[in-house]
C-alpha cells in the first residue's frame, strides 16, 4: 500500500530538455541562443527608454510600443535562467515549484504579447478610419487603462493553472518536452484525471489568443476597406505603410503560437525535433525581431536612437 502511494506524488523536480539527439553540441547551440537573448533584452529595453525619455514620442502608438517592449523583456527574463541553464551549463533539472512559477510568468507574458497587438491594431484604427477622433478617443488614460487591462487579465486567467496541476499526481515521467516550463507540457506528466485542465487551457487559448486574433483582423478588414477608399495611391500606400510593422508583429507571433499548439494537442507522432524547434521559435522570434523591425521601420525611433547614442558619444569625448 506504502508503496502504491508513493507512486503516486509531486515530484521534487523535472528535467527540462534541450535538443534531442544534439546533446553534445548544446554549449555550442547556446552561442546563438545567447545573442538572440542580448538582442531582445537590450533591444527591447532600449525602445523602452527611448520612448520614455522622448517627449516626441509620447503619442499612443508609440506608448503602446513601449507596452510590448516591456512584455519582450518580461517573457524573456522568464525563460533565460532554463534555457541558458541547460544549454550553457546541461544543468536540466528544475525545481516542480519552481517550474510552476515559471510556467505561470510564460503563459502571462504571452497573453499580454497577444493583447498589446489588439491594442495596437485599434490604435491603428482609429487613425486610419476615424482620425478626427484619434486624440479624443485613444487618451493617455485610456491608454493606460488598455495597458492594465492586459497584464490583469493575463494574470487572473493564468493563475488557475499552476493550482490545477498543483492538485494532480504525477506517476508518469518527470522529463519535460523543452527548456522551460509550458502548461500542455507538464500537464501530460500528470497521472490524474486532466479533463478539468484540458478544457480550461482550450478555453484560454480560445478566449485569449483566439478573440485577440480575431479582432485583429476584423480591425484591418475595416482598414484595408479604408484605405481602398482613398483616392490617390500616394494616400493608399502612405495609410498601409503606418501599419507595415504592426502587422509583421502580429505575425512573427501568432504562426509559431499557433503551430506549437496544434503539435501540442495533435502532433503524438511529429519529431521532436519539430517541437523543440517551434517552442524555441514562439520564445525567441518575437522579442527579437520586434525591436529590429520597430528601430528599421519606424523612422521616429531610429532618429530618436541615433540622437540618444550621438549625445552620448559626446558626452564620452
Amino acid at each position: 500500500m506504502e508503496l502504491i502511494n508513493s507512486s503516486c506524488f509531486q515530484p521534487p523536480t523535472l528535467l527540462l530538455t534541450g535538443v534531442p539527439g544534439l546533446e553534445a553540441v548544446q554549449i555550442w547551440i547556446s552561442i546563438p541562443l545567447c545573442v538572440m537573448y542580448l538582442i531582445a533584452l537590450l533591444g527591447n529595453s532600449t525602445i523602452f527608454f527611448i520612448i520614455k525619455t522622448t517627449s516626441s514620442l509620447h503619442e499612443p502608438q508609440y506608448i503602446f510600443l513601449s507596452m510590448l517592449a516591456a512584455t519582450d523583456v518580461g517573457l524573456s527574463l522568464s525563460t533565460l535562467p532554463t534555457v541558458l541553464s541547460v544549454f550553457l551549463l546541461n544543468h536540466r533539472e528544475i525545481e516542480f515549484h519552481s517550474c510552476l512559477m515559471q510556467m505561470f510568468f510564460i503563459h502571462t507574458f504571452s497573453s499580454m504579447e497577444s493583447a498589446i497587438p489588439l491594442a495596437m491594431a485599434f490604435d491603428r484604427f482609429v487613425a486610419i478610419c476615424n482620425p478626427l477622433h484619434y486624440k479624443v478617443v485613444l487618451t493617455h488614460s485610456r491608454i493606460m487603462g488598455m495597458g492594465l487591462a492586459a497584464m490583469i487579465r493575463g494574470v487572473v486567467l493564468m493563475v488557475p493553472l499552476p493550482i490545477l496541476l498543483k492538485r494532480l499526481p504525477f506517476c508518469k515521467d518527470v522529463i519535460l518536452s523543452h527548456s522551460y516550463c509550458y502548461h500542455p507540457d507538464v500537464m501530460k506528466l500528470a497521472c490524474g484525471p486532466i479533463t478539468v485542465n484540458i478544457i480550461y487551457g482550450l478555453s484560454l487559448v480560445l478566449c485569449t489568443f483566439g478573440v485577440d486574433c480575431m479582432f485583429i483582423v476584423i480591425s484591418y478588414i475595416l482598414i484595408l476597406k479604408t484605405v481602398l477608399g482613398i483616392a490617390s495611391k500616394d494616400g493608399q500606400l502612405k495609410a498601409l505603410n503606418t501599419c507595415v510593422s504592426h502587422i509583421f508583429t502580429v505575425c512573427i507571433f501568432y504562426v509559431p503560437l499557433i503551430v506549437l499548439a496544434l503539435i501540442h494537442r495533435f502532433g503524438t507522432f511529429t519529431s521532436p525535433l519539430l517541437h523543440v524547434t517551434m517552442a524555441n521559435l514562439f520564445l525567441f522570434l518575437t522579442p527579437v525581431l520586434n525591436p529590429l523591425v520597430y528601430s528599421l521601420k519606424t523612422k521616429q525611433i531610429r532618429f530618436a536612437v541615433l540622437k540618444v547614442f550621438k549625445s552620448r558619444k559626446n558626452l564620452l569625448t
